[in-house]
This record gives structure tokens, sequence and C-alpha cells, in this order.
């Protein structure tokens, strides 16, 4: 009887090679693997040649799905291999470390709230989830680099590795690690080195490992006692490299059992679920916040399935995305580079290029020593962010189910990576893609995202950007609980919503998200909640902000075939109350809610235009007319609806040049003249650049203000003509040189110095866009000389 430990790195190709060709030579009768024993039944799922990894074991309270914990692999995970092996020779397998049951258990005692993620508490999903998560070669080792405040004694306890890569000549861990270890393609002596290393990591460098680690190896060890038992005579046990020294002096059975006295039994009443789902490569890239992560798995990708020419076909890659990119790329610059990195491994005494020669190679080649390329060849290469594929038969739960099946049937294929999708919804097959996206984003599942796109128009089109996440298998799980099937489940969703609701803006922002999903149960109870809450609603600003959304479902329903007869009703009931509160709700507001109303207004004004029911804008306008011809109302939201008006002709020239003239008076405090100007100038200056009697008397009013008011509203006449676009800005600087002299104004005592108030003007001409010395520039700097 024997037991032979094969310390690894969990994501690590050469590991993984070797302990392939180590079990070849062993023949075990029974593999422990360092996992979560409630995935044990999964494990055969490994021979299915439909499961393709990256996957992860997903391990959750099916209660609360959120408190959940993930267990990624590769396909050069060793773990990955070891179940490969053991599934294709009918080996008995199982994984050997502490329960999840313990650990879930552990955070509801202790109130913890789960991770958005649903990843692990220890940040390292169920790899190796000790103190040194985060050391590069995540084999138990170290919390960091070593580089902290403390002593150097305290940074070689912290991470031992890097101290044994810094005395091999090395930068950093990953690289010495690669080099020893994932480079290698035979199992010669590796894990008894391994194991010989580790023990002198434990016992003379590393801290004591914390009580956890503690309970985890003696949990392991009583895995080893009980293959023993069973009378098997060859066992392996793959674990993380940091835990062999702890599993090969065997104590006694009693101590670590005392050391497992205390763990909590499991959650109350609550058995905990396993399934498979598709992961990434990014998702296990180190950089994604997984201590267990490795920096570049794409790279480790082709050490796994090419480990001798690697570096040709990384490099070969590098050139097909750059000359996707536009970028110079020949077959003669790939030759250049494999030399060069050749011959930088052969510099540095190292067996093979490694990815900080390739890297270099490819800045010395490629990039011409630009950084552009180099993040571009990161995102795509060394990371290389595919997604696994999970077999149907893998069990799930029903949702998820019928979310799979309708991707097959619509042809939408799963990626991580980003895709662009265009739909014509006239297209039966397009309108079914637009509801399925819809239907998961209600659920939480944005797997698409609506984008806006310039050079087409129509109400028929949609644009979105695909990237599927490995955490919407959460969020499905969660979703269960509003039903079986997607459409069930964000009806469902969406009821809850409507009922919890208390504001009509979130009410109309979700019967837009319920009609584009096709959720036509969901649709009564909302409108209904509409009217009760429309009923109640006193808020003025409430009433505008709800009417967007609703007039958009109302104007291109049509697209949809929804029948938009109850939204039209509830759309002329609450632009009628709102007509009727605006010219009320405006008197003697502050500045601050003025400042959000104003933006209500003017979504509510495109929205009720974009009606275009007769009867609705003349009540509307009638309002605005209200609003703006009240010395009490607010300036802001008062000069506002004296743009909509002029805009929209409600208004002559005539009748906006009175109001303006009346605003922007003497008699009228500077400031509200500033307030009110902003809200009649907001968005464009096309008012100022086209009417010249509007022109003339702006410049006359601020060419008039007093130094003391000018200083006051500066500010804001800097935040009004800012807002401008530069082609605007340059307009009326043109225009503003044009109209004649620079305006004389006295300076404080009469004495000003000209010379140094024009050394202000190039730099107030490039302020406002233009070239020319304008006018307005020397009245500016005249004020603040």
């Amino acid at each position: 009887m024997s037991v032979h430990l094969f310390g690894i790195r969990h994501h690590g190709p050469g590991c993984a090679r070797s302990l392939a060709q180590a079990l070849q030579a062993l023949q075990p009768d029974c593999i422990l693997i360092e996992g979560p024993p409630e995935a044990d039944e999964l494990i055969a799922f490994a021979a299915d040649p439909a499961i393709k990894p990256p996957v992860a074991l997903l391990v959750y309270v099916p209660a609360t799905p959120q408190r959940a914990v993930f267990y990624p692999f590769a396909e050069f995970s060793p773990e990955w291999q070891a179940m490969r092996y053991a599934t294709a020779n009918g080996v008995p397998v199982r994984f050997c470390d502490l329960p999840q049951t313990h650990r879930l258990a552990e955070e509801e005692v202790a109130g913890v709230a789960p991770a958005e993620t649903g990843e692990d508490e220890d940040k390292d999903e169920g790899a190796d989830q000790d103190d040194a998560a985060q050391a590069p070669p995540d084999t138990g080792t170290g919390t960091g680099t070593g580089t902290g405040t403390g002593t150097d004694t305290d940074a070689l306890h912290q991470d031992p590795l890097h101290w044994l890569a810094h005395a091999a000549g090395f930068s950093d861990t990953d690289t010495w690690w690669e080099h020893l270890v994932e480079q290698r393609t035979d199992s010669l002596d590796l894990f008894a080195a391994i194991a010989e290393m580790m023990t002198t990591v434990r016992t003379d460098i590393a801290a004591p490992p914390d009580l956890r680690e503690q309970q985890r190896e003696a949990w392991m060890r009583n895995a080893i006692r009980l293959a023993e038992k069973q009378g098997h005579q060859r066992i392996a046990v793959v674990c993380g490299a940091y835990h062999v020294p702890a599993l090969a002096s065997m104590p006694s059975a009693k101590s670590d059992n005392d050391l497992l006295k205390g763990l909590p039994k499991g959650v109350p009443k609550v058995k905990l679920a396993a399934t498979w789902t598709p992961w990434s490569y990014g998702r296990l890239a180190f950089r994604s916040g997984y201590g267990a992560g490795v920096s570049a798995p794409g790279w480790y990708h082709h050490m796994w399935n090419h480990p001798a020419q690697a570096s040709l076909y990384w490099l070969t890659d590098v050139a097909i995305l750059l000359r996707k990119h536009d970028l110079d790329a020949s077959s003669a610059s790939i030759i250049e580079a494999v030399r060069l990195a050749d011959t930088l491994a052969a510099m540095r005494e190292r067996p093979r290029p490694g990815l900080s020669e390739l890297q270099e190679a490819v800045r010395a080649v490629f990039c011409y020593d630009s950084d552009a390329p180099l993040r571009l060849i990161h995102d795509a290469l060394l990371i290389n962010d595919r997604l696994g594929e999970v077999p149907e038969g893998v069990p799930t739960l029903p949702l998820s189910q019928d979310v799979q099946t309708q991707q097959k049937r619509l042809r939408l294929p799963v990626k991580a990576d980003h895709s662009q999708l265009e739909l014509d919804l006239r297209q039966p097959a397009h309108l079914e893609k637009s509801v399925l996206l819809h239907r998961l984003a209600l659920l939480g599942v944005e797997w698409g995202r609506a984008e806006r796109v310039t050079g087409k128009s129509g109400t028929f089109h949609e644009w979105w950007r695909l990237a599927w996440e490995p955490e919407f298998a959460i969020r499905l799980i969660e979703a269960n609980v509003w039903g079986g099937t997607l459409e069930a489940a964000a009806t469902g969703k969406a009821v809850s919503q409507a009922n919890e609701a208390l504001t009509l803006p979130e009410l109309t922002a979700l019967i837009e998200q319920v009609l584009l999903a096709d959720l036509p149960r969901a649709v009564d109870l909302l409108m209904r909640r509409i009217q009760e809450v429309g009923a109640l609603t006193p808020d003025v600003g409430f009433m505008l902000a709800a009417l967007p959304p609703l007039a958009g479902v109302l104007r291109y329903g049509s697209v949809r075939g929804t029948d938009t007869s109850a939204i039209g009703q509830v759309v002329d009931g609450l632009v009628t109350r709102a007509c009727i509160a605006l010219p009320f709700g405006v008197l003697g507001m502050a500045d601050e809610p003025a400042a959000v109303l104003v933006k209500q207004l003017i979504a509510a004004d495109r929205a009720i235009r974009l009606i275009q029911d007769e009867a609705l804008l003349e009540a509307w306008f009638d309002a605005l007319d209200q609003v703006a011809g009240n010395e009490l109302s607010h300036p802001l939201i008062s000069g506002r609806c004296a743009r909509i008006l002029s805009e929209q002709g409600h208004w002559d020239q005539e009748r906006t040049a009175r109001a303006l003239a009346l605003r922007c008076s003497h008699a009228s405090a500077p400031l509200a003249s500033g307030n009110w100007l902003e809200g009649f100038l907001q968005g464009s200056a096309a008012l100022l650049l086209h009417n010249d009697s509007l022109w003339t008397l702006v410049n006359t009013w601020i060419n008039g203000l007093d130094a003391e008011s000018f200083v006051e509203l500066l500010p804001l006449l800097r935040r009004t003509f800012g807002a401008f676009e530069a082609p605007e800005r340059r307009q009326l600087s043109e225009r503003a040189g044009s109209a004649g002299g620079a305006v004389s104004i006295a300076a404080p005592g009469g004495n000003l110095d000209e010379a140094r108030a024009r050394l202000v003007l190039p730099v107030l001409g490039m302020i406002l866009g233009g070239s020319a010395v304008t006018s307005a520039s020397t009245t500016e700097a005249h004020h603040g000389a």
C-alpha cells in the first residue's frame, strides 16, 4: 500500500503534462483530487467529449444561489487531466478537500454577505484557499511580492517563493515558476523536487498556516486514511504544492479529528447543489481577481497544445492579430521575432523562450517600441478570452435549460469575447432574438447591451454588443424562483418589481422593459399600478420623468405589434395633469431642484412632440407659455420654456425678443438674468447666431454689466457658452470680431494698462474657438484687468 503525492500549480501546463505522464506510469487504483466533495458525481462528465474547458464546478445553496463558489479548470489544469485519466481508465476518483457545506455554513453563522460574483470568500474560487492566494504561481506560499513596509523576515514569510525566485536570478515568481516547472515536457523527478522545495519552505521560511488551512489538511489526511481503509494499494493525491509536506507526514487520526471538531455541521436544512458551467480564460487570469490565476492563460494554452513550438504558434497569432487591425506583420517578421526570442533565452541561460522573451521580441520587431499594439496583444492573445462549453446532459435547473434551448434554436452562440449583433425587427427570427435579450436583461443577465449607432434610421433596427460572463450562471439559478421558463421568470420578476415600485418613473421605465420583452401577462398589472400611482403623484417632476418611456412605447409600439391603446389613455392623463401642475410647481423653486426639473422638462417636451397629438401639444405649449410669462417662475425653467416656444414657432421673433429684453434688463437681478439666459441658450447657439435682435440684446446686456456683477456672473456665463459645440463657439467669436472695434471700459482709478490687457486676448481666442481678436474678448479682458 502506497500514497503518492503530486504537488501542482492549479493551472500549469507543465504540471498537467508531468502529472498525466506520472499517472500513466503509476497506474493508480484510486485518485484523490483537491476539490469540493459535493461535486463528486459530476466528475464523470469529464469523460464527455462535448464538455470543452475552460469550465468550472459551481457549488451553491439552492435557496440562496448567490452563496456559491466556483472551482475553475482549463485543459491545462492538472486536476482536469487527473479527472480525464480516471474516467478514461475506470479508476475510482473523488474530491478530498474540506466540504463547502462547512465553509458556507461558517459564512451564514458569521453573517458574512456573499460575494456578488459568487466566488468563495477567500478570493481564490476554491482552487487553493490559503492566505497565499495572491502569489502568482498559487502554490500557497505567500500573499504578495514581499516588498511591503515590514522587515526582510516578514517579507520572506509572506512570499518565500519570491525569495527563491530572486535567489535563482529571476525578477518575479511567475517567470521563475514557468521556466522551472511549466516549460517541462517530462515528469522526471518534478514532483519529488516540488515536495522537497515546499518542505523547506514550510519548515524554514513560510509563516505557519492558519486554522482554516490546518482543518483543510486534516480533512485531506482523513480522506487518504479512508482510501487506505477501503483497500486501495496505489493512491494518487493531486493537491496544491503547499499542502504536500502536511500530507506526507501523517499525525494521529485523533489529532486530526480534534482539529475538525467545532466545524459547522452544514447550512441548516439545506443541501448544497453543484453543476458544471462554462468558464473563460479571462476569469482564469490573475488580473480578474482570481487568487489562483495565471498571468497569461492564452500563452499557457499554446504551451499545452504545442509544447515544442509554442513560441512559433504564439508569434504567428500575433502577426494574424496585427494584420486584422491593419498593422504591418510579415512572415519575415515572425521569423525574426522567433530568432530574437531564442537568442534572448540563450543569453539568459534559459532552455527556451518564455513570455518575457516573447514580449520583448514582439515589442522590438512588430511594435516599433510602441505600447499600443502591446495592449491589443495582451487582451487578445495573452488572455485570449475563450469560453468553454458544457453538454446538455449536465444537471441544471429548468430556467437554465430553457435559456440554452432558445440560444441554440435562435443560433446565438455563447461567447466570452465581444461580438456585434444587428437586428431587423421586421424579420420574425430577429424579433425573437431581441425578445430573448430583453427578457434576460430584465432578469439581470445582461448578455447583450443595446448600442446607439449612427448611419441608419428607423425603429426596426437594433444593435447589440454581446459578451457572456460566467456569473450569468448564478443569476439564472437565482431567477428560478420566478419561474421555470424564461418568459415565466421574466414575467414574475416584472410583476414583483411593479408591486414594489413607488414612483411613476420606476413604473414607466418598467413598462417599457416589459413591452420590449413581450410579456403580455405583466402589462395589465403594470397599467393598473401606473394609474394608481399617477393619480396620487403630486410631484410634477415625477410626471415629466414618466413621459419619455411611455411616449417611446406609444410611438414605436407598432414595430413589435404591441396594443398601445391602454398606454395612450395613461399618456393623455399624465400630460393633462403635468400641464396643470407645471405652472404652479415652478414657483419659488430653489436652484438645485430647478436644475433637475429643467432636464426632465426637456425630455418631456421631446416625448410629447414625438406623440404628435395636436390636442396634447396645444395644452403643453399653453402650460409652457404660463411658466415663461410668470416672473415668479424660476428663471432657469422660464428661460427653457421660452426657448421651446420660440423654436416650435409658438412665439414669433418679436415676442421672443421682448421676453429676452425683459429678463435681461438692468431692472432684473444679474443672477436671475444669467439663469434665464442659461435656460434659454442651453444646448445650442443657433438662436444667437441667426437672430440679429437677440444677438444685439445679449451683447448689449453683457457689455452693460458693472464689474462686480460681471465677476459674479462669469462662472455661469462660462458654463453656458462653454457647453456649445466648438464650431458654434468659433462662429460666435467670428461674429463678435466682425461687430466692430473693442468696447472701451474704464478701469478703476482710470489706469488701464492696454498692453497687459492685450496679452490675454490670444488665450481668450483659444477658449472661444476662434483666431480673431474679438470685442467680446476685449470686454472680458477689461473686466478682469
